[in-house]
């Protein structure tokens, strides 16, 4: 499963970088306002941080405009995937710029029919809502299921399922044992995924242990 992290924070993505574990970036129109600076500007230095795909959503909602403000965003730099809502508008955009080349990261998906579409679209990425789907007592892992399901009926459907709207570590184990290909996270999840209290003990044992011989590695 590949991370992405769901975030405009330029210097949280920066450190995450530095792991090892980030495999690329999605933003949204209300992480670019958290950053307080312009677009084009923000998403031009993520996309120097990171080798992998860093998704920049249009904001128009007919698909003319969206093929403008797509096209734009992805000169940015060639790892932009554009995002576009899931709508017929945003359908037909899709394979407009799919058709030029660009990735496209068809967002807002909150149902199995939505994510065929989106795939029939050519989208590079579909991302189902898990969170967002829970908020309502629904199940948004079973969407995950049910789309990983229906792509793998056909092989001629290439998109990538990217589990979004992830709330807990538990929702990020759930998706990749339901196949998701990638998850897009916020930072604190991402760095929780590391944490358990037993590794914490037992580090802590090591290290007693280790003090009461009285070496020294270097």
């Amino acid at each position: 499963m590949q991370f992405f992290v769901d975030t405009a924070d330029v210097s949280e993505i920066e450190a995450l970088a530095e792991s090892g574990m980030l495999d690329g970036v999605t933003t949204n129109p209300s992480l670019i306002m958290k950053a307080g600076r312009p677009m084009a500007e923000v998403i031009a230095e993520i996309a120097k941080i990171v080798d992998g795909p860093v998704s920049a959503e249009v904001t128009a909602t007919e698909k003319d405009q969206m093929i403008a403000e797509g096209r734009k965003l992805a000169a940015i730099a060639p790892n932009i995937a554009v995002k576009l809502p899931l709508t017929w508008d945003g359908l037909k955009a899709c394979r407009a710029l799919t058709g030029d080349g660009f990735m496209v990261n068809v967002t807002l998906c909150f149902s199995a029919a939505q994510a065929l579409l989106a795939a029939k679209a050519g989208a590079t990425f579909i991302s189902p809502f898990i969170g967002r789907l829970d908020d309502m007592g629904l199940d948004g892992m079973k969407l995950i299921e049910d789309i990983r399901t229906i792509y793998d009926n056909y092989d001629d459907l290439q998109t990538e399922i990217l589990a979004a709207s992830i709330r807990t570590t538990n929702h990020v184990q759930l998706a990749a044992m339901a196949g998701a290909d990638v998850a897009t996270l916020p930072p604190a999840v991402l760095k929780k995924l590391v944490e358990h209290p037993l590794t914490d003990k037992g580090l802590e044992q090591f290290l007693a242990d280790w003090e009461k011989t009285g070496q020294s590695i270097l």
